[in-house]
């Protein structure tokens, strides 16, 4: 039986984590281990910037909800609780598109909302 020797594994896995590297500043996009150092911190970063994604939408989408409340004299809490109160099934992305694209929409809605309570 022959012995199998690991330098094509070697050379594909270096080559695949100098690829992920590439672009970055100085020897990090050069040199194999601190490529590898960088690409495991941006993979890292990556994964929680997904999480941070989620949350820093929604609280967008909560801003825009607010501002739009004030604006028809109630606020957020109180009108959320509202259309929960009128059943109004409506998510927050969607609310803070109707609060931007339709004002008058957005103000029979907190009209339902104070109806409701």
């Amino acid at each position: 039986m022959a012995r199998v020797k690991g330098a094509m594994m070697t050379r594909k896995r270096r080559k695949k984590v100098l690829k992920l590297a590439k672009g970055y500043w100085g020897a990090k996009s050069r040199h194999f281990k601190m490529a590898k150092q960088a690409v495991m911190k941006s993979g890292n970063y990556a994964y929680i910037g997904r999480k941070q994604r989620k949350r820093d939408f929604r609280k967008l989408w909560i801003t825009r909800i607010s501002a739009a409340c004030r604006m028809n004299g109630v606020n957020y809490s109180t009108f959320m609780n509202g259309l929960k109160k009128a059943q109004v099934n409506l998510n927050r992305k969607m609310l803070s598109e109707i609060a931007i694209a339709d004002p008058q929409g957005f103000a029979a809605l907190v009209e339902k909302a104070k109806s409701s309570l």
